[in-house]
């Protein structure tokens, strides 16, 4: 991968161990804020869901960061395109289901991180 495919997929492999801080460890102060269309009351109760969301989205940065690691170029790139593809599905639900938002915060930049890893080969 390229250094601009490199600092895309580093963006979104970052939003998403934010959003594992923010779903695992900071769900009942932070969270309200950045959710606000939900009520305060929702947010003690689904801990334990959110905490799950998050380790999940910590899995997806493992992955991003893991595809700097591999030496293949190929492989590099492979292991990068599944992980952004995960995301950027993960998005489309998200945004279908919860909030619209999150299509412009995973879908966009994941797809856009596609093609820079595709045009950077």
């Amino acid at each position: 991968m390229n250094i601009a495919a490199q600092i895309v997929v580093g963006l979104v492999a970052f939003i998403h161990l934010y959003i594992l801080w923010l779903e695992m460890f900071a769900w009942t102060t932070r969270a309200p804020k950045v959710f606000k269309g939900y009520p305060a009351e929702y947010f003690p109760k689904t801990v334990t869901l959110a905490a799950n969301q998050g380790l999940y989205n910590g899995f997806l940065a493992a992955g991003l960061i893991w595809s700097f690691f591999i030496s293949d170029p190929i492989w590099s790139a492979n292991v990068a395109y599944f992980f952004l593809g995960c995301v950027a599905v993960a998005g489309l639900y998200g945004a279908a289901t919860a909030q619209k938002k999150i299509l412009f915060v995973q879908t966009i930049p994941a797809i856009v991180g596609i093609l820079f890893v595709y045009f950077g080969r």
